[in-house]
């Protein structure tokens, strides 16, 4: 209990800091533009329909296990607040820790039973569960997906090592299935499970597959399931197959030093892929493996050094599925999660023989070796603090990952982003033109471009960069949405609506598009399309509050803005319908205060925060209306009225510096 608590203790302490650490990349389309997840109703959903785990079609994948959890936080937190989702990450991080403390444990006493073996095994725990590198997967909320497969893998490992009269009934294999139901890369768990009988059980490699063999059935069947359901529209990577693989030896011997020396942590590295294998230095990474692979047979020839040898394997083998399938990314820091599990093992336990030997031979080494432990536990815990703040926002990630990945376009462009939030156009403007020079052909890139110019009035260059971003991705409905929304930010209104409605075609998961769409129409009083447009929002995501609210305007449109207003405002909803009515008759400070009075009850009432920065964009008080959006933001990352009254506020207050 103490070491349990102990390990558990110095963990929490150095994660105190990122509870509340934002969304960031990936977590856009897959959890703050996802309206699947919105709604426990689509917990059955996760499971057929590949559509509900992104809104990119690119990008979508078969992970209804962490889909159904991140719609779980969804409704704990009544929305996407941060904490309820890093707090469930979190959670099953330190499951995952107290199992490999009692694997570890047990592997230990296999090879050289001992009672120190405990504390070896608890500094191993601790070591990876403090390591910085670890720390880069627990921040970001969607590659939880990491930690959900690994833990997985390492409870069926540990019901197999730990319970051996109940293998039989075929229990470990729950947690192994959970891991696939996840991510991909838990397939590997067959070879994992083999090197164990093989080390530690059977010396006769055929009984030792055969003991194998229940665990490869699971893949076969959970293997074929992730096959057919990956949609056809998945696309892991556009580069060369071949450049990636000769270069993936070299990204191991990288992740090795990582480990030891994690200073070069980036969140988007610009490392890339070899084009031969004598360019780059490739064939370094060729002799690492080659060098780690001899270790790890010379480690297994003799018992006291096998968990060493099984750490190794673990390593090399969890490395294996993101190195023989090519992906978007060539290195990519979140994948040292799975093969540190061993690799913090193959570390460990040589140093702890060493310890072993010397005191054999008189010297007591207790004192110092509980310190190095304890100093090594204490720097890794600091280093993954500050590596906590860096995931703090989106700004601080961003400008980590230009000082660290300078050749890194999408990175570039990801800091100007921050910098655009923020209304400094110009600014962003400089990153994104920097950005050019290392993605020349990003559509991405290329409706940033055309924000930010819009942003300093420059609308021809604006115009061009969304028309070429849609010739870049025609096929993509981000691009359209952002022309549509240029174009309705200039009054062109009824090109804005075609270009949405392209948008929406292209992609009916797209909320954004959808929302926008319906504010138009309602502004135009064009109520028959914005029942449609609501009917059809609702068809899909029957949840939608922002798409029953457009409705009930279109149906009743005289009275649905008051009908709802007490004459006795009381509850923080009469003082919101209260404060939409003043803004509707133009009595914006009334609106204003009606609001506030909304948050004095609520205090964490987005839509509150969101009327007043609407009331304040008609007073042209530009400052007040972002810093009111922004908090609506905080509050409801998804909020997409908040996000467009946000943009608004910004373009405004730019047009106001330039004159």
């Amino acid at each position: 209990m103490l070491r349990t608590c102990l390990l558990l203790g110095a963990v929490t302490l150095a994660y105190s800091n990122h509870f509340q650490n934002r969304f960031h990349f990936d977590d856009s389309h897959t959890i703050i533009d996802n309206g699947y997840i919105r709604d426990l109703h689509n917990m059955g959903l996760f499971f057929t329909d590949t559509r509900t785990s992104s809104t990119l079609p690119l990008n979508r994948v078969y992970r209804p296990l962490v889909m159904a959890s991140l719609a779980a936080d969804y409704a704990l937190g009544g929305g996407l607040k941060p904490l309820y989702f890093q707090i469930s990450t979190f959670v099953w991080f330190c499951v995952q820790l107290l199992l490999m403390y009692a694997l570890f444990h047990k592997l230990c006493n296999l090879a050289r039973p001992d009672p120190r073996n405990r504390w070896v095994a608890l500094f191993a725990a601790a070591l990876y569960g403090l390591h910085p590198a670890v720390a880069e997967t627990v921040n970001y909320v969607i590659q939880r997906a990491d930690v959900y497969s690994t833990l997985g893998m390492i409870a069926s490992l540990a019901i197999y090592v730990l319970l051996p009269g109940r293998r039989s009934a075929g229990w470990y294999l729950v947690p192994f299935g959970a891991a696939l139901l996840s991510k991909p890369p838990a397939l590997i768990f067959p070879i994992l499970l083999f090197a164990y009988v093989r080390l530690f059980e059977e010396n006769r490699a055929l009984i030792g597959a055969r003991r194998c063999v229940p665990a490869l059935l699971v893949d076969l069947v959970f293997g074929s399931l992730v096959q057919v359901m990956t949609p056809s529209t998945f696309v892991p990577t556009a580069g060369s197959a071949y450049a990636y693989r000769i270069t993936q030896p070299l990204v191991a011997l990288r992740y090795f030093r990582s480990f030891f020396l994690p200073n070069r942590l980036s969140a988007d590295t610009d490392f890339s892929a070899a084009p031969s294998l004598f360019a780059n230095g490739a064939w370094v990474g060729f002799v690492f493996v080659f060098a780690a692979i001899g270790a790890a047979l010379w480690c297994s020839r003799r018992r006291e050094w096998r968990p060493a040898a099984f750490g190794l394997w673990w390593f090399l083998v969890g490395l294996v599925p993101t190195s023989v399938f090519p992906l978007s990314e060539v290195e990519n820091d979140h994948r040292m999660y799975l093969p540190f599990v061993g690799l913090v093992l193959a570390v460990t336990w040589p140093a702890a023989l060493w310890v072993y030997r010397r005191e054999a031979n008189g010297r007591s080494l207790v004192v110092p070796a509980a310190a190095a432990c304890i100093l090594i536990c204490a720097v890794s815990g600091w280093a993954t603090w500050q590596r906590n703040k860096v995931w703090a926002t989106d700004e601080a990630l961003w400008l980590d990952v230009t000082v660290k990945s300078p050749k890194n376009g999408r990175g570039l462009m990801n800091y100007g982003l921050t910098q655009m939030e923020k209304g400094d156009y110009r600014r962003a403007l400089d990153y994104f033109t920097r950005a050019l020079t290392y993605t020349p052909n990003y559509y991405s890139l290329e409706i940033n471009l055309g924000i930010a110019n819009g942003g300093l009035k420059q609308d021809i260059a604006a115009e061009q960069h969304f028309q070429r971003a849609i010739s870049l991705a025609p096929n993509l409905a981000e691009s359209y949405f952002f022309y549509g929304r240029w174009l309705q930010e200039r009054n062109r209104l009824p090109e804005a609506i075609l270009q949405l409605e392209r948008a929406v075609s292209l992609n009916g998961d797209f909320l954004s598009a959808r929302y926008l769409l319906m504010q138009i129409h309602a502004s135009q009083s064009d109520w028959t399309k914005l029942r449609a447009a609501a009917d059809s929002t609702l068809q899909r995501f029957p949840a939608d509050t922002s798409a029953a609210g457009f409705l009930a305007q279109a149906n009743n449109p005289t009275t649905s803005a008051v009908s709802s207003v007490p004459q006795d405002p009381k509850t923080p909803e009469d003082y919101l319908n209260l404060s939409l009515s003043y803004h509707r008759s133009g009595k914006y400070q009334e609106c204003i205060q009606a609001a506030r009075q909304a948050l004095r009850l609520r205090p964490d009432y987005a839509e509150a925060y969101n009327n007043i920065a609407a009331a304040y964009e008609e007073l042209h008080m530009w400052d007040e209306a972002i810093e009111a959006a922004r908090q609506a933001l905080k509050l409801k990352p998804d909020f997409q009225l908040a996000r467009n009254n946000l943009a608004w506020a910004e373009s405004q207050k730019a047009v106001q510096k330039k004159r």
